[in-house]
């Protein structure tokens, strides 16, 4: 399976343009995710020096993207018709609907194949709620 996966709010804390402290477990689920034949896409608004920060980053910590802001590795991102959006299977993203669930949950939605909904239903969850938000005020 492909995965996209974002790097500031995701895998660290916000502190753009530096890099924040790594999400509890982030960097163990990449791992564990690789060990599992995922090929995994840093998918981030990072450019230039703060990109190569990034990769490095992970890299240090063992963390080996399969590709970088593209679909695969040998991807020509000045040919004609290149869009920055990329061809994975799954986001994984801090600004997903819902948020970001914990990295546990998000492996076990993963090699599961279990949607956010399954994956609380099968663990006698309620699904987080935000507080505030829109429902709260709709609801006045």
């Amino acid at each position: 399976m492909t995965i996209a996966i974002d790097f500031d709010g995701t895998i660290v804390e916000h502190r753009y343009p530096k890099i924040g402290n790594e999400i509890p477990f982030a960097i163990d689920t990449l791992k564990m995710l690789i060990k599992a034949h995922h090929r995994l896409i840093l998918w981030t608004v990072r450019e230039g020096k703060l990109l190569d920060e990034a990769v490095e980053w992970c890299r240090e910590r063992g963390v080996e993207f399969y590709a970088i802001n593209r679909d695969y590795p040998e991807e020509d991102t000045a040919h004609h018709g290149f869009s920055r959006k990329v061809k994975a299977d799954i986001f994984i993203d801090d600004r997903n609907l819902g948020g970001l669930p914990d990295w546990g949950d998000i492996y076990r939605m993963v090699q599961e194949k279990l949607t956010y909904e399954e994956l609380y239903r099968d663990n006698d969850k309620t699904l987080p709620s935000k507080k505030g938000g829109l429902w709260s005020f709709l609801k006045k």
